[in-house]
């Protein structure tokens, strides 16, 4: 797999979200969302209490093809108190090489919750984080062309001579040839 990563706004929090005096950078990204949606807010007093910056990750499978669905992480980066009942903005996602490979949006399935009154508050599991089950899209496949393989690597889940041995044997019996090699305990050749 492939770890994919993007910056996004989660938007129609009940007045969970971000200070947007406090934390200016989800100030910014909510003007610039808005004027690519073609709104004009120059010289505006945005005061939104409603929105929250977050960092949305996924990995990427192997094999996955464009269209297909994987599920996508959000975590908050600024105050946001709660992401429940927030919708993730369209995020594009990208890998360690800077591609897009996958774009996330959708309602977040928060993993907790935050309730209080004038004299006590109580906070059950991590209200600040959540998930997006099936809510990144693949737009790019990595290319991967198995029959165009002159070698194969086999990488062992659990690293082990024995296992790496065995393995080279069985395949090498099964060619009539010497063709797999021991690398080191968890990768034939």
């Amino acid at each position: 797999g492939n770890d994919l990563v993007g910056y996004g706004l989660v938007v129609g929090l009940n007045g969970t979200g971000d200070s947007l005096r406090s934390i200016p950078f989800t100030e910014d990204s909510l003007i610039n969302l808005l004027e690519r949606l073609g709104v004009n807010i120059t010289g505006e007093d945005v005061k939104a209490k409603n929105v929250a910056a977050v960092i949305v990750t996924a990995t990427l499978p192997p094999f996955a093809r464009s269209g297909s669905q994987i599920d996508a992480t959000i975590s908050t980066i600024g105050d946001a108190k709660s992401l429940l009942g927030g919708t993730l903005v369209l995020t594009p996602l990208l890998a360690a090489d800077g591609n897009i490979y996958a774009a996330a949006q959708g309602a977040v399935i928060a993993g907790g919750f935050e309730a209080g009154g004038r004299a006590e508050s109580v906070t059950q599991g991590v209200p600040t984080s959540g998930v997006i089950p099936s809510g990144a899209r693949v737009e790019q496949e990595v290319d991967f062309a198995l029959d165009e393989l002159r070698t194969v690597r086999l990488a062992l889940r659990d690293a082990d001579f024995t296992t790496a041995q065995r393995i080279q044997s069985a395949i090498n019996r099964e060619v009539g040839l010497e063709v797999a090699r021991t690398l080191d305990s968890g990768t034939i050749d």
